[in-house]
């Protein structure tokens, strides 16, 4: 919201920017807030000045109770190889870890305490635990160069209860997590070999959903890659690959949890031996160590953690992990030697959506409803909604929210993109898209959660949140789902038609290869532009735009924001929602407040505005996806709200002005308007001095048949004759109309 103090001499206008004062947490400025609401009169400013007071103290009331206590969370962080190795904070002793809570024996846990709801800072913290295996010497110490981190060695099996106190001049907090250390068991039951207690399918093998996910792994490169490589790999292909492609290999220490390296050597197996690869390798590997085999992949143990606790305290659920955290990808894919997608994705929007607001965190009336915020903003939320699930019924508070990571999108059961719940392909307002590709998984969540036929209609605006939700990129890029008024459809853009992986055929276009922009453009980074170097990632763009290296490039077909100028399709849809932000209340200032639409409670038209002026603005693509699309919904907008009403959608042979009606008239009276081809129209008025005294029309009209509405009494004039005069184009004409009052 945004805007400035205004009256005039029956209504005094402000309202508080409620969601900057939350955001900024910062209450002492909270005056620099201070824009448009309305009060109806009669007020004067004293007493609206008194209004505004009350609401203030009321707030910073709120502020103390909501916000001044600090909240804590536990943390637990992931090391990926490469962290290990472009970080001094890790020494030789360090491990690589997966962030979950269930860890390797012998291995460093990384914890860290984050604080929220409180900016003030923590000035204090204490490490403690509640409980740890008899025996155990596990110490905090802190990780050199990370000043926020602890570690500490989980040297046993057991349970290890972890608290943190935090202090902070909001007041003092404490929390605790658990953290399980096991050792591995294998998966079992691969490749003929037969699964034996206490190998993982040995239990779950009997169950048919897991036999069905174990099926479907079997196929995969996570099973498969160690027997393919040592049996057909590259001769470079040597013990350094073992530690991404076995299961529980440590990284860069010694110790034995009964990993592959663990259980290799127990068994006498050794590389050695096997070097290079060659086609009798796995064989040879089976058969003489078949028990080695359960541990030869990526298996269920890499990404849930190990299980040993797990089947030896009755199959507890506790004891083994469930989680969508990236660090169970970054552990092995987070290395310049496999890809750079991990890279690419922490500098993607995607790893940091979790936090976007308190709001996406769903800390309210419904938290478990998935058809709420954390579908889209939980990694584990949306996981949960392809699996056609309608709560989240783990009963998540705000602290165990997770990040929409790697496996949120990507089903490392079956290596492919995660199935979805049908009649998922559907628009709010009921169109059934299809041919879009693995751009499904996108226009789950980037899309309009409200209907543009509909909601408009029947929903009143009440807050600030009333819209189609801030994500509609993928309504746009369909050319659907923008509010309509009636005359021709809105022109598109063929960008749908043509691109067989809709978002992802662009977005996901191979990174540039200039150390600038690698890894922040295309790929798993997304983005389109690289702000840092002002580059235009247009690769995918190339196949049809010939020589385009810039968005800039990209010419509009008409001046629509009326500055004089035919510019890039950005800069003329960037001008046309000014143009329209300016004709939406406060009428003339450019902002817009809800509040004051609110009052306007039964303008449809002024809501249907609205919701389009919220779904194209936005997007912060400047409606790239569809500009024709957008800038047509921005002018009807635009034409709507200054008295331009469509009346066909019929295609006229040529331009025709009709006499007024009534005519004489007074205040209000009426044209027909026939547009042959997309203009750029203006109707002044002037009167019988030749004098312009109103400007009735000055925008940009598809083809079709319009009523133009004309009040002379917001024109301040008097009783006499006056002369319409319409141009668009090459067209002119000019009638005679006369004023009575």
């Amino acid at each position: 919201m945004r805007g400035v103090i205004a009256k005039n001499e029956n209504t005094f206008y402000f309202y508080i920017n409620f969601d900057k004062i939350l955001e900024r947490k910062n209450f002492s400025n909270m005056f620099t807030e201070i824009k448009y609401f309305q009060i109806f009169n009669p007020l004067n400013r004293r007493i609206a000045m008194k209004l505004v007071s009350t609401i203030l103290l009321l707030l910073v009331f709120c502020a103390g109770t909501l916000l001044g206590a600090p909240r804590v969370k536990i943390v637990t962080e992931y090391v990926t190889p490469n962290m290990y190795a472009s970080n001094s904070a890790f020494t030789a002793d360090s491990t690589v870890a997966t962030g979950l809570r269930t860890v390797a024996k012998g291995t460093y846990v990384y914890l860290r305490a984050w604080n929220f709801g409180d900016t003030n800072p923590i000035t204090g913290i204490t490490w403690t635990f509640n409980q740890k295996p008899a025996g155990s010497t596990a110490a905090f110490s802190n990780v050199t160069g990370l000043s926020t981190w602890q570690k500490f060695k989980a040297d046993l099996t057991g349970v290890y209860e972890v608290k943190v106190s935090i202090v902070t001049a909001g007041g003092n907090k404490d929390t605790t997590t658990t953290i399980y250390a096991s050792t591995f068991v294998g998966t079992g039951g691969y490749d003929n070999v037969a699964a034996s207690f206490p190998n993982c399918m040995s239990c779950h093998g009997s169950t048919p959903k897991f036999q069905n996910i174990f099926n479907s792994w079997k196929t995969t490169d996570h099973a498969n890659k160690f027997k393919t490589m040592i049996t057909a790999g590259p001769t470079t292909y040597g013990i350094n690959n073992f530690r991404v492609h076995t299961l529980g290999y440590d990284h860069y220490i010694a110790t034995d949890n009964n990993g592959f390296d663990d259980k290799a050597r127990t068994l006498g197996w050794n590389w050695t031996s096997y070097s290079p690869p060659k086609p009798a390798n796995w064989d040879s590997l089976k058969n003489r160590f078949s028990s080695l085999v359960a541990f030869a992949n990526v298996g269920c143990e890499s990404c849930h953690g190990p299980g040993s606790e797990h089947v030896y305290n009755g199959g507890d659920t506790l004891r083994i992990m469930k989680s969508v955290d990236e660090g169970n990808c970054g552990k092995c894919h987070d290395s310049p030697l496999v890809g750079s997608q991990f890279t690419q994705w922490k500098n993607a929007r995607h790893s940091q959506v979790v936090w976007s607001s308190s709001f996406a965190q769903n800390n309210y009336a419904t938290p478990n409803d998935l058809g709420n915020c954390i579908r889209c903003h939980d990694g584990q939320g949306y996981v949960n909604f392809t699996k056609g699930k309608s709560t989240y019924t783990n009963g998540m508070t705000q602290a165990q929210h997770e990040m929409v990571a790697c496996a949120s999108c990507h089903d490392p059961h079956t290596g492919t993109l995660r199935t979805r719940p049908l009649n998922s392909d559907t628009l709010a307002n009921g169109f059934h898209y299809t041919g879009v590709g693995n751009s499904v998984v996108c226009l789950d969540c980037h899309k309009a959660r409200r209907s543009a036929v509909t909601y408009p209609v029947t929903t009143r605006v009440t807050s600030s949140t009333w819209g189609p939700h801030h994500n509609s990129q993928g309504d746009l890029f369909l050319g659907q789902n923008l509010a309509t008024f009636g005359g021709s459809p809105y022109r598109q853009t063929q960008h749908f038609a043509f691109l067989p992986n809709g978002c992802v055929t662009c977005h996901m276009a191979p990174t540039d290869t200039t150390a600038a922009n690698k890894d922040k453009v295309g790929g798993h980074a997304l983005y389109l532009h690289n702000e840092a170097t002002d580059y235009d990632h247009l690769k995918a763009c190339q196949n049809c735009h010939f020589g385009k290296t810039r968005f800039d490039q990209f010419i509009a077909d008409q001046d629509y924001d009326g500055d004089g100028q035919i510019e890039p399709w950005r800069l003329e849809v960037d001008g046309t929602v000014r143009k329209l932000r300016i004709k939406l209340p406060p009428v003339g200032v450019d902002s817009v407040a809800w509040q004051l639409i609110a009052a306007d409670s039964n303008n449809v038209n002024l809501r249907k505005a609205y919701y389009n002026y919220l779904s194209i603005s936005e997007g912060s693509e400047r409606g790239m996806h569809n500009p024709k699309y957008a800038i047509d919904a921005l002018v009807a907008s635009i034409n709507i709200l200054t008295g331009i009403t469509p009346t066909s959608s019929e295609v006229p042979i040529k331009y025709e002005l009709s006499q007024n009606y009534p005519n004489p008239f007074n205040p209000t009276t009426k044209f027909n308007v026939a547009i042959a081809k997309t203009s750029n129209v203006k109707m002044i008025v002037y009167d019988i001095t030749g004098k312009q005294v109103a400007v009735i029309a000055n925008t940009v009209m598809n083809p079709g048949k319009y009523i133009v509405d004309w009040n002379a009494a917001n024109s301040g004039v008097s009783s006499g004759v006056y002369f319409c005069r319409i141009t668009a184009g090459d067209f002119s004409d000019v009638k005679k109309m006369m004023l009575v009052k």
